[in-house]
């Protein structure tokens, strides 16, 4: 299902009340399966050096409303739309939650529909969507203002209690509300945006997503997570703070950028396979070719803006389209070997859906978080 079908889907619409509490469980172990299997197809049969996304030339001015990133043609297998039309995600682990991150980027790839159609219900559906940013936002004793994830998570072995931040929500969120201002000139949403990159300046004790990597700056998407982190967590932190920075120019928001890119430049390495390929999260396992396209352009994105050759050099180095046939069987079959060694360590298949809604995954209804 791509982006713009998705406009009309609302979910399944079964009768929960006439099935019993062992069928739902069925249902779920079934889901669960069909999952797991949908993703081994992916990973397997549709393994492709070739991903709808590309980077958006036009965007990083003060005037544009383009994102620096866009596809017309993403999937949205995990979507499930609320009844008010916010999308919601299913993971195992999760069952069917929101996630703002998904919720800012589903809201820009409208408006990139927007902004290249001139069709208005787009344009409507980001408003929506920051709406429910705006209506969801937390700003906390310390002065900062976060959208955290309302729900128990496991990236590897790290477990993420809830409510937890991450580098690569707040990047988002910020991308998408800078924009919104732009289009509306609200200003509560500039009051929000004010206290936005405070948490770039915590470190993770301070439930903040500052981490050090080798002395440097990493803002990580897995607070706790073990090094180097999630590179594309880090760089959408990273150009959240550079639209903050356009929009604003508050100069303390400017090191926080610059202190994250020299901490690129310096560690970029970490997540280098052969000059060929990027490694996911800390090494873990090579990245999937979704990931490795994200990576490269958001290299190509952050290389333009700073005019940094360490960055583009590794975003021309990792490109596919420089990768002779053996170099591209040799990536396919690391892949797979890391992959399913990952798996293998972290016993994957054990994780089960933590919701306390056992009705939340087959109905893909709203679960409400103990703290909401």
């Amino acid at each position: 299902m791509n982006s713009r079908s998705a406009l009309h889907f609302r979910g399944w619409k079964t009768e929960r009340s006439r099935l019993p509490l062992p069928a739902v469980k069925a249902m779920r172990i079934f889901e669960n399966v069909s999952h797991s299997c949908a993703a081994l197809r992916r990973e397997v049969l549709e393994f492709s050096f070739d991903y709808p996304l590309y980077v958006v030339s036009q965007a990083g001015p003060k005037h544009s409303l383009e994102y620096y990133l866009y596809s017309d043609g993403l999937t949205w297998d995990a979507m499930r739309m609320d009844q008010s039309g916010i999308p919601m995600t299913w993971y195992r682990q999760t069952g069917t939650a929101y996630w703002p991150a998904y919720i800012a980027w589903y809201g820009l790839v409208n408006l990139g529909h927007y902004l290249r159609g001139n069709d208005g219900r787009y344009l409507d559906i980001f408003l929506k969507h920051v709406a429910w940013l705006e209506n969801n936002a937390v700003v906390r004793s310390d002065g900062a203002v976060v959208w955290p994830m309302k729900f128990d998570y496991i990236v590897g072995s790290t477990y993420l209690k809830a409510p937890w931040v991450s580098s690569h929500a707040q990047g988002l969120v910020i991308s998408a509300l800078i924009r919104a201002w732009r289009v509306t000139r609200r200003p509560q949403l500039l009051q929000l945006l004010s206290g936005s990159a405070r948490i770039f300046q915590l470190d993770e004790e301070s439930s903040g997503i500052r981490a050090m990597l080798n002395g440097y700056a990493f803002y990580t998407e897995v607070p706790g997570g073990p090094a180097p982190g999630i590179l594309d967590g880090c760089m959408t932190g990273l150009l959240g703070l550079y639209d903050l920075y356009v929009e604003t120019a508050d100069a303390e928001v400017k090191q926080l950028f610059d202190d994250g890119i020299a901490g690129l430049q310096q560690n970029l390495r970490l997540w280098d396979y052969r000059d060929k390929w990027s490694w996911y999260m800390n090494m873990t396992y090579l990245s999937p070719p979704a990931y490795h396209r994200l990576h490269c352009v958001l290299l190509q994105t952050l290389a333009r803006i700073t005019g940094d050759k360490v960055l583009a050099g590794f975003a021309t180095r990792w490109a596919p389209e420089g990768l002779s046939l053996l170099d591209r069987a040799e990536i396919y079959g690391v892949f797979q070997y890391t992959k399913n060694r990952c798996r293998i360590q972290n016993r994957t298949w054990r994780q089960a859906v933590r919701t306390k809604n056992p009705w939340a995954v087959v109905f893909n209804q709203r679960v409400s978080s103990p703290d909401a």
